[in-house]
C-alpha cells in the first residue's frame, strides 16, 4: 500500500529479469493479460524495472497491443500501422502523440454522447415498450413450456420493482402464464 500512496493511487508493478510482473498493491505475480484487464478498468498503474527503476509502463503497454493483435484481435489498420511508422524520424513526430491523444478523447467523448442518447430514445420510443413487452410474452411462454428455465434470479428482480407499470406487467405476464398452462394441458392432452 505504501507504493500506491506515494503515487497518487498508481499502482506500482515491478517486472524482474526473469519476465515476471509482480503487483505491489496486492502482493502477487500478474500476467500481461492482468494489466490489460487492468486498463479495461480503468485503473492506473505504472510498470518498473525491479533492477534498474526505469519507468517501463510505455513498453509492456505496447507488449499488451501486439499480443491483441497477434491474437486475432485486429483493431489497427494496416495502413494507419504504416502512416505511424512514417512518422517516426519525421518533422510532425512530436505532434503526434498529442493528436492521437485527443482524438482518442473525443472518440470516447461521442461513444457516450451516443451510448446515452440511444438509451434515452429507447425510454421514450413506444416501438421499444411495444419490444418489452414482447419479450415478456416470450418469457412468459418459455416459462409455461418449460419450467425450471429461467436464470436464477429473474424472479426476485422482477418483484422488487414496486412501480404500478411494474405491479400492471406482472399481473399481465401472471395472466399469460395462466394461459399458456392452460394451452399447454390441451396440447398434452391432444397428444395423449
Amino acid at each position: 500500500m505504501a507504493d500506491k500512496d506515494k503515487n497518487d493511487g498508481v499502482i506500482i508493478i515491478k517486472k524482474y529479469a526473469n519476465r515476471r510482473l509482480y503487483n505491489t498493491d496486492s502482493s502477487s505475480y500478474i500476467t500481461l493479460d492482468h494489466l490489460a484487464e487492468m486498463t479495461r478498468e480503468g485503473i492506473d498503474f505504472q510498470v518498473i524495472d525491479a533492477k534498474s527503476g526505469a519507468d517501463i509502463t510505455h513498453q509492456i503497454l505496447t507488449q499488451i497491443i501486439m499480443d491483441e493483435e497477434a491474437g486475432g484481435s485486429q483493431m489497427l489498420p494496416v495502413t494507419f500501422l504504416r502512416d505511424l511508422i512514417g512518422m517516426y524520424g519525421n518533422s510532425m513526430q512530436a505532434m503526434v502523440p498529442h493528436y492521437l491523444e485527443m482524438s482518442m478523447a473525443q472518440f470516447r467523448d461521442n461513444q457516450l454522447k451516443m451510448r446515452k442518447a440511444f438509451e434515452e430514445s429507447m425510454g421514450s420510443n413506444p416501438l421499444a415498450k411495444l419490444a418489452q413487452q414482447n419479450m415478456a410474452m416470450f418469457k412468459a411462454a418459455t416459462d409455461a413450456f418449460m419450467p425450471g428455465m429461467a436464470k436464477p434470479g429473474e424472479e426476485g428482480e422482477a418483484a422488487a420493482e414496486d412501480t404500478p407499470a411494474a405491479a400492471q406487467n406482472s399481473d399481465e405476464l401472471e395472466e399469460l402464464r395462466k394461459q399458456m398452462a392452460a394451452m399447454k394441458e390441451q396440447i398434452d392432452k391432444l397428444s395423449n
